[in-house]
């Protein structure tokens, strides 16, 4: 018993060790929130030692993992990439648990360099000069036209995304995807929207729809 109990507890250690590597890929890797990272070594000592105890009764373990996987989520929603971390955390200490320690830490490493490169290349990036921009114009302009010439000034590309009214119909407010030509002319480029919109409300900013993925 003794035995099992030392062998159980290196298996924890191990999966502790791996989980330090996994938390530094993850405040390496994107945006960091403190717990998050504290919560990455900690976990796949957890799994293990859970997944120990049940005497590897698969059905059980499973289910008091997905617990351990839900309780970040019902106290806050988390990004894709938090769902991918507490996944391969899990997964390490799951691999530990049943004594498969080199390959646990091969994983570890072969999905750490995997997110080490896809940082440095910066793979499904956005390129810098997309932005949305959005324009108010009077209800008596004719939007369909009246911008024509200045984007085919100032952008590469441009698509009209969304039209909708504001202050009880009086405004129009345009919604277009751009792509700038050159990232230094922006400010000459909005000048010249004011121009066209009798100075009104433009906003350009990044096309990121959530930039907690980031």
């Amino acid at each position: 018993m003794l035995d099992i109990m030392w062998t159980s507890f290196l298996y924890a250690v191990i999966a502790g060790i791996l989980g330090v590597g996994i938390s530094l890929t993850y405040m390496k890797t994107g945006r960091v929130s403190k717990n998050f990272a504290r919560t990455l070594i900690i976990l796949p000592v957890l799994v293990c030692v859970v997944m120990t105890m049940v005497n590897g009764n698969l059905g059980t373990s499973v289910a008091i993992v997905g617990a351990f996987g839900l309780i970040r989520f019902r106290s806050l929603q988390g990004s894709s990439r938090d769902i991918a971390f507490i996944f391969f955390a899990m997964t390490v200490g799951l691999t530990c648990s049943m004594g498969y320690l080199i390959f646990a830490a091969a994983v570890t490493v072969l999905v750490c360099v995997i997110l080490f490169v896809l940082q440095v290349i910066h793979y499904g990036e956005k390129k810098t000069e997309e932005k949305d921009l959005r324009i108010t114009i009077p209800e008596n302009l004719d939007y369909p036209n009246i911008f024509e010439q200045i984007f085919e000034e100032y952008t590469k590309e441009h698509k009209l995304i969304q039209v909708k009214t504001t202050n009880m119909g009086s405004l129009y407010e345009l919604q277009y995807h751009t792509v700038l030509k050159d990232s230094t002319r922006e400010k000459e480029f909005l000048d010249a929207v004011r121009c066209r919109n009798g100075n009104l409300t433009v906003i350009l900013g990044r096309t990121d729809m959530n930039e907690e993925e980031l």
